[in-house]
C-alpha cells in the first residue's frame, strides 16, 4: 500500500513514516502544500494523510485541487485543529476521515487500512479468495486456515493483488506499491517476488496477463 504523507513537522513526519513502513506501507513524504498538490496530481497512491496547516498552500486548498482534478485517493486529514468548522471544511473539500493531534499511530494505521479496503470495494475487513484469507484490518494472511508467513515485499504484493482480486494489476503499479521512491529496483524483482508467492500459496492463484501484469484469481 502506497501512502502520501503530507506533514510539515519534520520530526512528526519521520515518526509517522517509520511506523507506517514497519507495517509494510510504502511512504512518500511532502512537507508543504505545493509539493503535496503536485504529488497528488501526478502520482498514484492508495491513500493520503494530509495536514491542514501547511506552508505555501493550506491542506483544504490542496484537497480541493485533487478533487477538482478527479483524484479519488482516500484522504485522512490529520491536524491539530479540532474545531467543528475545520472538520466541516475538510469534509466539504473531499476528506474521507479526520484524526486530531495528538493521536495514536496505531489508530492512524487502522483508519488507513480501512480507507484502502473500502476504496477497493470491500465492506468487510476480511477478504477471501479460495483458501486464501486476508484480514485487511490486522494485515494478516491465512492459507487454508493456517497463518501465512511472508516477507515485507511479498506481503505488499499479495495485499495489493488480494484487494484487487480477479483484476489485472499493472506491473508498474506493483513496483510503486512495493518499493520506496528512492530504492534501486532490479528489472525482474517483481517476477522474483511473484515466483516466491506462487511457491507459498500455490502456482494457480496468480495468473500472468502477458504484457500487462498479474491477477489473483480462484478461477482455473
Amino acid at each position: 500500500m502506497r501512502v502520501l504523507l503530507v506533514e510539515d513537522d519534520a520530526d512528526l513526519s519521520k515518526r509517522i513514516a517509520a511506523s507506517l513502513r514497519a507495517e509494510n506501507f510504502v511512504v512518500d513524504i511532502a512537507r508543504n502544500g505545493e509539493d503535496a498538490e503536485h504529488a497528488g496530481l501526478t502520482e498514484t497512491f492508495d491513500a493520503a494523510v494530509l495536514d491542514l496547516g501547511l506552508p505555501k498552500v493550506d491542506g483544504v486548498t490542496v484537497l480541493k485541487s485533487w478533487r477538482a482534478h478527479e483524484r479519488t485517493t482516500p484522504v485522512l486529514v490529520l491536524t491539530a485543529r479540532d474545531g467543528w468548522p475545520d472538520k466541516v471544511a475538510a469534509f466539504k473539500a473531499g476528506a474521507d476521515d479526520f484524526l486530531t493531534k495528538p493521536f495514536k499511530v496505531e489508530e492512524l494505521i487502522l483508519r488507513l487500512r480501512a480507507l484502502v479496503r473500502r476504496a477497493n470495494g470491500h465492506a468487510s475487513s476480511v477478504v477471501k479468495l479460495g483458501g486464501l484469507t486476508f484480514d485487511a484490518q490486522l494485515g494478516s494472511f491465512e492459507l487454508d486456515g493456517l497463518p501465512l508467513k511472508l516477507t515485507a515485499f511479498e506481503w505488499r504484493v499479495l495485499s495489493c493483488l488480494m484487494l484487487r482480486k480477479e483484476t489485472t494489476v499493472d506491473r508498474r503499479e506493483l513496483i510503486e506499491r512495493v518499493y520506496d521512491g528512492d530504492a534501486e529496483v532490479d528489472s525482474n524483482s517483481i517476477e522474483v517476488i511473484i515466483g516466491r508467492l506462487r511457491r507459498k500459496i500455490g502456482p494457480d492463484f496468480i495468473k500472468t496477463t502477458r504484457g500487462l501484469g498479474y491477477m489473483l484469481t480462484a478461477l482455473p
